[in-house]
């Protein structure tokens, strides 16, 4: 039988409702504590250790991540394209040399699978990952098939909680890790008010893996753009996923703003002051929308179904005091696919980064505005997700030296999911799409592009331009 547990007081009354009530049932203890690390990539041929997971015919060899975070020690372990050192030291070497970066590289990613947060049935549950990592295998579209021009970050410090702080509320961040004793004495516990988001005994911990995986790749591609004008575009496949997840608390299945996060990181351990956000999860990504709503330097671009959860990012929320105009919100009616998104780019998107000349661009990458996918009914295609990837890798290399991130966020059905992925991928390497071989499109209907159109023009309307 489930119980309703209370949180004991350990958050200010300001922060407390996001963490006031847990429903629970049963868990294992967490994993080991913590470190803070530094990295230093080394690119040499290794190989290292995997387990295995299968569920529901899916099989995939991943990398323990908790197993090898240790305390008060640093680290080193292998990788089949690359070495990363971790140490515990307060502060990263954020001026990575030329030897530590893969040179030539086409596509750099990390995977953070949060194995352990996990319940089943509920749409955003541990298969994700995993399943993306099959289909990259699959369709030959990791280093094992495609040699240097991908490589896989598969050892990364975890984010601290001074980088969480950069974003979230203090109580929030440890209200939330004291509540893993509850969801190892209950089980699995539900963050009242947020969507629901669940956690486990283990979702604080791997939620600092998820971010510091994003973390990880903004400095890889950092690097990689000092050395070269043509760096690697960079994916953090990584869950829980971040962008409903507001300053105060979760939300929404998101527990920390991973793209938030790696956005303040870039600035404050880069110098990289503009930040361009590109949010086309099929639903409002209302925590990074909040997180930067009166900031001028970074710019918020959220593309979403009308009417859909959590119900905000209507087209006249444009950010307010030195951040007015730095938010740009377009509600896409039901039913809106392949050529509005098109247009949208070549309409908004393009114009909006031209004019705001960012020194980075980050993308909340959410495949659940697939036709296919369960939970929203816009139908996006895997060949909208190619043309996504491949016009935003376009053009982050005009305007920002090539450094671009993109985050894993939404994407419910497993198929779709890792094939829009795995569409993205190929689009970074320069392949040809095989979306004609993905998509039905027996299943399409008629887009509303006469209402696309009213609202682009709308928005036009609203930001001069």
């Amino acid at each position: 039988m489930k119980s309703v547990v209370s949180l004991p007081a350990m958050m200010s009354a300001a922060a407390a409702p996001p963490l006031a009530n847990f429903t629970a049932t049963t868990a294992s203890r967490p994993t080991a504590p913590l470190i803070q690390c530094n990295l230093l990539f080394y690119v040499r041929h290794h190989v290292y250790s995997h387990k295995k997971y299968s569920k529901n015919g899916i099989t995939i060899k991943y990398r323990d991540l908790l197993k090898h975070i240790r305390p008060e020690k640093g680290y080193s372990s292998t990788s089949v394209r690359g070495t990363i050192y971790c140490s515990n030291q307060k502060e990263r070497n954020v001026g990575l040399p030329s030897d530590h970066i893969a040179v030539g590289a086409k596509v750099i990613y990390a995977a953070a699978p949060a194995m352990g947060h996990n319940q089943e049935s509920h749409p955003e549950c541990n298969s994700r990952v995993p399943a993306i990592l099959t289909a990259l295998e699959k369709m030959k579209l990791t280093s094992k098939f495609r040699g240097s021009d991908v490589v896989e970050v598969q050892n990364f410090r975890p984010a601290t909680t001074d980088d969480i702080g950069s974003v979230h509320a203090g109580p929030y961040i440890s209200g939330l890790e004291k509540a893993m004793d509850q969801a190892s004495e209950k089980g699995l516990i539900f963050i009242d008010g947020s969507g629901p988001t669940y956690a486990t005994a283990t979702t604080f911990q791997e939620s600092l893996l998820a971010a510091g995986a994003g973390i990880s790749l903004v400095d890889s591609v950092v690097a990689a753009s000092r050395v070269s004008k043509d760096p690697p575009v960079a994916f953090a496949l990584i869950r829980p996923p971040g962008h409903h997840a507001v300053p105060k608390g979760a939300m929404g299945f998101c527990v920390f703003g991973n793209i938030a996060i790696a956005a303040r990181y870039a600035q404050r351990m880069h110098g990289l002051k503009r930040v361009f956000i590109i949010d086309f999860d099929v639903h409002h990504g209302n925590g990074t929308n909040d997180a930067f709503y009166e900031d001028p330097d970074i710019f918020f671009l959220s593309t979403h179904q009308a009417g859909s959860y959590p119900g905000t990012g209507k087209i006249d929320q444009i950010g307010s005091g030195n951040g007015e105009g730095s938010t740009l919100n377009l509600p896409l009616p039901g039913g809106s696919g392949d050529t509005a998104m098109r247009t949208v780019f070549d309409q908004v998107i393009v114009p909006c980064a031209q004019r705001f000349k960012p020194d980075i661009i980050l993308v909340s990458a959410g495949y659940d505005a697939h036709l296919l996918d369960p939970l929203a009914s816009l139908q996006f295609t895997t060949g909208t997700y190619y043309m996504l990837a491949s016009s935003i890798k376009q053009l982050a290399k005009d305007l920002c030296g090539g450094r671009c991130v993109f985050f894993l966020e939404g994407g419910y059905n497993l198929s779709s999911l890792s094939n829009s992925v795995a569409e993205s991928f190929r689009a970074f390497l320069g392949d040809r799409s095989l979306a004609s071989e993905l998509d039905d499109p027996s299943y399409l209907h008629e887009e509303p592009l006469k209402k696309v159109k009213q609202i682009i023009e709308k928005v036009k309307h609203i930001h001069s331009f």
